[in-house]
């Protein structure tokens, strides 16, 4: 493995305003010096550090380029003001949510489809960046590192009440019903953070909207309702009754109760489970770093072989399409892919490395979700295709407080029907 030295940050640059980030197009090259400048576009501040060691590695072994770390703030709408004005930097990574997907289809981004990096990676992840968009024929950005979304639970609790994971609905509940039974609270609900209910969302109802669910809604686009083909009132009713059943077994007062609260309840004990993903880990071990936690899948219905792990590629790299330094670049997003590299990178992050063969970290929480990874059982987050003015985290928390699952689902059909009609082309068109 290579040595990794630290540096201080060189150019760091968080960013208020997007007029600020028009000098942060593609640089050219150092008069004189023969060294080529890139501007990293970074959107993650607590990977801030890590992406400085890449660096380092990276330009000890060429120094004919020299990388620009930029680490910006509301990333989203500021690489969108530099592709409008033509100032894409060289170098960019984002979270892969359906923003990402949009910029994608437009062909603002490099096709790595000939790129030999593409195929060291695990081709499931590929398949959740393909669910979001590409431009027609091409592969727009490469998966770096994934989250998971499943279920938190304490190993210990399980251990002393002689429980195993369930694969199953039923198996599911009955732990649930077991746990109560000995007295202890199986999940601690944090609704006072109403983005908090998505997680089971997004989790439970990735199982009614798999195959071309999401193609079909877009194609039904302003006539989504209860009597068309696909419809969230006629796919989701089912699974609004499991969460809703979930929130069931939380803990009183947990509609008052925030993130936080409920990552330090199950650190120290309190609680058995957390309907979170992954990104919770490091909060509960900043509480308690002795607790032992793993995650598993939200079971199917009836048959374990159906559980699918509900994974974002939290970090996606990619490039601008017409980028003045295509082979810089591309030796830098080789060098990222490199297995030592990103191994070190994901377990700092507490996250998946996409390339095959790459190690996980030994954290049990990693560990607990690699064989779904390793047999491409994931699939993504599907609020990632749901547009964001549809107000998801609100409706999903008012369902959670009344219960009325018709009503929630009849309001997402009728959002997305109004979405559909301002923005959704009508298909032939």
């Amino acid at each position: 493995m290579r040595m990794r030295h630290r540096k201080s940050v060189r150019a760091v640059a968080v960013l208020a305003a997007a007029g600020i980030t028009i000098g942060l197009g593609g640089c050219a090259s150092n008069a004189g010096d023969g060294v080529t400048t890139l501007n990293f576009f970074q959107f993650k501040g607590e990977a801030l550090e890590d992406f400085n060691e890449i660096i380092a590695g990276f330009e000890a072994e060429n120094p004919d380029i020299r990388v620009v770390q930029n680490q910006v703030a509301d990333a989203d709408t500021i690489i969108r003001t530099l592709l409008v004005k033509d100032k894409a930097p060289d170098v960019i990574t984002l979270n892969a949510n359906g923003g990402f997907g949009k910029l994608a289809q437009s062909g603002v981004f490099y096709d790595f489809s000939d790129e030999p990096v593409l195929q060291t990676i695990n081709p499931a992840v590929q398949e959740i960046l393909a669910d979001l968009g590409n431009k027609e024929g091409e592969v727009n950005g490469l998966g770096y590192v994934n989250n998971a979304n499943g279920v938190i639970y304490n190993q210990e609790i399980f251990e002393e009440q002689g429980l195993e994971v369930p694969e199953t609905w039923d198996e599911f509940i009955a732990v649930c019903d077991a746990l109560a039974a000995a007295g202890i609270t199986p999940f601690y609900g944090t609704l006072a953070d109403s983005w908090t209910g998505l997680p089971s969302f997004n989790a439970l109802g990735a199982y009614p909207s798999q195959g071309d669910f999401w193609d079909q809604m877009r194609a039904e686009g302003e006539n989504v309702g209860p009597d068309s083909s696909v419809s969230f009132q006629k796919d989701f009713p089912e699974a609004m009754d499991q969460q809703y059943q979930l929130f069931s077994y939380m803990q009183k007062g947990y509609r008052g109760k925030t993130y936080d609260e409920g990552n330090a309840a199950f650190a120290n004990g309190e609680v058995a489970m957390l309907l979170q993903g992954i990104w919770a880990i490091n909060p509960v071990k900043a509480v308690n770093p002795d607790i032992k936690a793993a995650i598993f899948p939200y079971p199917a219905v009836d048959d374990p072989d159906d559980r699918l792990l509900v994974s974002g590629v939290d970090v996606v790299v990619t490039m601008g399409e017409n980028t003045p330094h295509r082979e810089e670049v591309l030796r830098f997003i080789d060098y990222m892919f490199e297995k030592d590299v990103i191994e070190q990178f994901a377990a700092s992050q507490n996250m998946v490395p996409s390339v095959e063969g790459a190690e996980i970290s030994d954290d049990p929480s990693l560990q607990s979700v690699k064989p779904y990874f390793d047999e491409g059982r994931i699939t993504g987050f599907i609020d990632h295709q749901i547009p964001p003015s549809i107000p998801l985290a609100a409706i999903d928390q008012q369902f959670l407080f009344s219960g009325d699952a018709e009503a929630a689902l009849a309001t997402l059909d009728r959002e997305w029907a109004k979405v559909a009609a301002r923005t959704i082309p009508v298909t032939g068109e």
